[in-house]
């Protein structure tokens, strides 16, 4: 079978022609590596020339390339990391739902790459290890955004994400898991559905493909993990806090989860954004990087 062609670098210009961003000239971009334990690293898209001024993490099942169109918007160095057992990083030993793992990686690579009071965003899963992160290694995080996730996230709440997650072990050609995906994804674009599927999926030697992330387990696929950090993690965050919440079908989130973080944290902001599902960054990127843009520029915003 003809293996399929993948640059991860020379999609660029389609996200920007998607979403009317300028695009004078393709972004710099590069993929780093970092140690964070004897023979394991992480992997991340170190976008612009200077010191990343925000850190991005992905949701479970996902990869630092969910965030390509909103890093474009944003036009602003950054950092977004592939999550442990995610993308192009190593195995998680604790499996892919290791919040607690994750949380000591992420804090450890930035360690190694001499960043800290950065902002930290994350979505989903990527959002429970940010929380995690700003409890557990406080230098790290100077702001802290989380997008459609809260530790009020049940099984019944992500079923219809992780009834997708669980889905075939492999298929038989791209076409195969991109209609898969389409089916899931019913209000995105086919293009833009594609480019994400090889932005996180590998075709193997065979010619059949799997996600990323399932390259990694044994039995092919992985349940997804809940969050593993409760309500109390919220409460103990001392830095400005956004939460961004999707409002459209398919959000994890509902109104008691708001109402929960705000009498934890009655200083955060929220913001709710109409015409989103659970991937705010794909369903409504740009409105996301607006959010973002506002929350870092916000001067009063200051560490508690």
């Amino acid at each position: 079978m003809a293996r399929v062609p993948y640059d991860e670098f020379s999609m660029f210009h389609e996200n920007a022609e998607e979403w009317a961003i300028p695009y004078p000239a393709p972004p710099v971009v590069e993929r780093i590596e970092v140690p964070v334990e004897p023979g394991r690293r992480l992997s991340a898209l170190r976008w612009g020339h200077t010191a990343p001024q925000l850190v991005l993490l992905h949701g479970g099942a996902q990869n630092a390339h969910t965030y390509d169109t909103v890093a474009l918007a944003l036009d602003r160095p950054l950092l977004a990391i592939d999550l442990p057992g995610h993308g192009h990083s190593d195995a998680a030993p604790g499996g892919m739902g290791d919040v607690a793992g994750h949380a000591r990686d992420v804090a450890s690579m930035l360690g190694a790459l001499g960043l800290a009071h950065l902002p930290v965003v994350g979505m989903s899963l990527g959002g429970i290890v940010a929380l995690r992160v700003a409890v557990e290694t406080p230098s790290v995080v100077e702001r802290l955004g989380l997008i459609d996730v809260t530790p009020g996230v049940t099984p019944d709440k992500a079923k219809h994400i992780t009834d997708f997650v669980r889905g075939p072990s492999s298929f038989g050609d791209l076409d195969e898991l991109v209609a898969r995906t389409v089916a899931h994804n019913p209000t995105r674009s086919e293009q833009s559905l594609r480019r994400g599927v090889l932005h996180n999926a590998i075709q193997l030697d065979d010619g059949t493909w799997v996600w990323r992330h399932q390259r990694h387990t044994s039995s092919g696929v992985e349940p997804a993990v809940e969050p593993a950090t409760t309500w109390d993690a919220v409460s103990a965050v001392r830095v400005p806090l956004l939460f961004v919440r999707a409002m459209g079908a398919g959000s994890v989130v509902d109104d008691a989860d708001e109402a929960e973080l705000r009498r934890r944290q009655p200083d955060a902001v929220i913001v709710h954004v109409e015409g989103s599902g659970h991937s705010v960054q794909g369903d409504q990127p740009i409105v996301l990087a607006g959010i973002l843009a506002d929350f870092l520029a916000d001067e009063s915003a200051t560490t508690r």
